[in-house]
């Protein structure tokens, strides 16, 4: 089995999760608005700290795999994320567009926030914006990573 084909299957299962996450976030969001419940909001804190880590693990994924360059700078998130919008000749095509790459900046951002507090002390207005471009946003990196993955199945 090549490689490809077997990177191509691992992102196409990480997608299903990262929806998952996704609907996740909309379902905590909705009830913690609904019943104003400070609970409920932790739970939309950490399913979009799961949306963007699993994201990320498909860049790791491919930054190992394809790439055979995991960036290890103190600053390496953000050097990953950067690495996945770049075209490398003769290796692969960007896996995900340069604005969508800085559209998962905030996204990025937040899920470090959540790794270093107590989720309690997050402002649920801070979190509002995440909420409200999630879909947008779960639709472009499904695009793109999809796309990506076809490519995959070609090496």
């Amino acid at each position: 089995m090549n490689t490809g084909s077997v990177l191509s299957a691992r992102i196409l299962e990480e997608l299903n999760e990262i929806s998952t996450a996704a609907k996740r976030v909309k379902m905590a969001w909705e009830k913690a608005i609904d019943k104003n419940d400070d609970l409920y909001f932790d739970s939309v804190a950490l399913n979009l700290h799961s949306f963007y880590s699993g994201i990320e693990k498909i860049f790791k994924l491919i930054a190992k795999e394809i790439d055979e360059n995991i960036p290890d700078a103190s600053n390496w998130h953000e050097e990953l994320l950067a690495q996945m919008c770049l075209n490398i000749p003769n290796i692969r095509p960007p896996v995900i567009s340069c604005k969508l790459k800085n559209d998962l900046q905030d996204y990025r951002s937040f899920r470090h926030l959540v790794r270093n507090i107590y989720t309690y002390n997050i402002n649920p207005e801070k979190i509002k914006p995440l909420v409200q471009k999630l879909p947008s946003l779960l639709k472009g990196v499904d695009k793109d990573l999809k796309l990506f993955s076809k490519f995959l199945q070609t090496i």
